[in-house]
């Protein structure tokens, strides 16, 4: 007999319908599985024959083939067990319900049969429920996951003997009690109001959440860059339900989703120590290609601290995804493309010793300065917005114990930024002012002849690249949001030259 099941896949982030055939027919007594499959899935054979042999169901001593298609996708992952196990009994007759067309089924097996939990559940429902599933039989303690998918009905299953009940009987398992939160509240990492003095830097990061403008923070140690970097998430707005759904998905195929009862619903904050290795911040894997730390603070803020610390390598692979916001990762197995919307975010000290330029404290010789700071390549910081120095804090600043602005009062002025520019880019495929292309740019960053003439005074003088031009506009056009001005000004203009002042150039002048 013949039979064939629904199961999914993930690609990338994107659960993609996958079909598992069954036959059995007379022949050599033979059992192949075929469909270019990964070794875990291969291994499925012996664990689906095993788990039907002790929950009492016996292979037939016949040819019997699986073949999970298309051919031409690689399968990796354990869900297969449960789909392959469901097929074979429905070829063998054991699963009488001839009509499975509406039904999907996902599952690793244990060998008594227990059926155990998958990562990556949000994508694979998703992609199936576009492609027409409405039921979905899953591990048990996958469905507080699954069920944040609205207008489908989930079934979770312990056993393979309650998925067969199901099937044959009707008989639904006693299901966990999910009690869906309607908001969760914001864990904010820090908030502004902690931060004494240090006006400057906090005016800065208000410009690069209300644009998503890049930052990179240069200054000694102690003057509170990391610090502040914890903070910057407490400014950005929440995430609607389309940023949690896309975010949730990442974290449940790294297996980082937990048990959760609702969507993730606040702005990740990844900090990677400097030793992380390109595949680990880009993504990638052995049987499983996962995304990386790019991918997983998409739609918050991916924190470099100590940057020149980390390999050349490794922080070259940022320059793409920060241009594309999506990474693209090339294996044997096949290409793969993850977000990496994220804001990015770093912070160095000017020298090893940290205190370059103050030579009271600085221990560096110039030669070394200079290549600690070349570490950070120019290409790189081109593709950062505003590039910013952070001073000490004096003793005033730290024991001032009045009132500092909040986070929550810094967020509403960066929420009614980017409404702004949500209602300028309604009809483009873009959102913030950070993301405008050089074709657009005369078409949004327009400037009047007085602003016209200082730029092109300043292009020459700073020795400005065609990416740094565009840059400095993108922000010029950020502050004139945050006036709520229409047109760019020269204020605005000189404003964004403040925050190039630490860039490559700058770096090697002083020296």
């Amino acid at each position: 007999m013949y039979s064939v099941v629904s199961t999914a896949i993930v690609n990338g982030i994107d659960g993609i319908l996958i079909s598992v055939e069954a036959d059995i027919s007379e022949g050599m007594p033979v059992f192949d599985m075929v469909g270019y499959l990964g070794s875990e899935v291969r291994e499925a054979k012996e664990r689906v024959r095993i788990a039907l042999k002790n929950c009492g169901y016996h292979l037939p001593v016949k040819r019997i083939t699986v073949n999970i298609l298309p051919a031409n996708i690689k399968k990796s992952g354990s869900g297969f067990d449960l789909p392959v196990a469901i097929s074979l009994l429905l070829a063998m007759g054991i699963v009488k319900n001839d009509d499975l067309s509406d039904l999907f089924f996902v599952g690793e097996l244990g060998l008594d049969g227990t059926v155990h939990g998958v990562n990556g559940i949000l994508s694979m429902v998703s992609g199936a429920y576009e492609a027409g599933k409405r039921v979905f039989v899953l591990p048990m303690e996958n469905i507080v996951e699954a069920s944040l998918i609205s207008n489908i009905t989930v079934i979770g299953v312990s056993t393979l003997e309650e998925a067969i009940r199901f099937l044959n009987e009707g008989v639904i398992p006693t299901q966990i009690e999910i009690k869906h939160k309607k908001e969760t509240p914001a864990m904010q990492i820090g908030n502004f109001s902690d931060i004494n003095g240090q006006a400057f830097v906090k005016r800065a990061c208000e410009v690069a959440c209300s644009g998503m403008h890049n930052l990179l923070m240069v200054g000694p140690p102690g003057a509170g860059k990391t610090m502040i970097a914890k903070c910057i998430p407490s400014i950005l707005p929440k995430m609607n339900k389309e940023e949690q759904l896309l975010l949730s998905k990442i974290y449940s195929i790294c297996g980082l989703f937990g048990e959760r009862e609702e969507l993730l619903s606040t702005r990740p904050f990844r900090n990677p120590h400097h030793t992380i290795s390109a595949a680990g911040l880009t993504g990638g894997g052995g049987n499983v290609i996962r995304p990386g730390e790019i991918s997983l603070a998409t739609g918050g803020v991916l924190f470099l601290d100590e940057l020149p610390e980390f390999r050349n390598d490794t922080l070259e692979i940022l320059r793409q995804p920060l241009e594309e916001k999506k990474i693209h990762v090339t294996r044997a197995k096949g290409d793969y493309i993850f977000p990496a919307d994220f804001m990015l975010v770093a912070a160095m000290n000017p020298c090893k010793c940290g205190y370059f330029p103050n030579f009271n404290k600085c221990t560096c010789s110039k030669l070394s300065v200079k290549n600690y700071l070349s570490k950070v390549s120019q290409p790189l910081l081109d593709r950062i917005d505003l590039c910013i120095r952070i001073e000490e804090v004096s003793f005033g600043d730290i024991s001032y114990t009045g009132k500092n602005e909040s986070s929550e009062t810094i967020r509403k002025r960066v929420e009614r930024v980017h409404e702004i520019q949500k209602t300028r880019f309604a009809k483009e495929c873009f959102s913030y002012n950070h993301q405008i292309p050089a074709n657009k740019m005369e078409t949004y960053c327009k400037l009047n002849e007085e602003c016209f003439s200082y730029m092109e005074k300043m292009y020459e003088e700073a020795g400005l690249t065609a990416r740094t031009y565009h840059r400095i506009l993108k922000v010029a056009r950020t502050l004139a949001d945050m006036d709520e001005k229409e047109n760019i000004s020269l204020s605005h203009i000189k404003e964004a030259f403040l925050y190039r002042s630490m860039d490559k150039r700058y770096w090697e002048k002083i020296l």
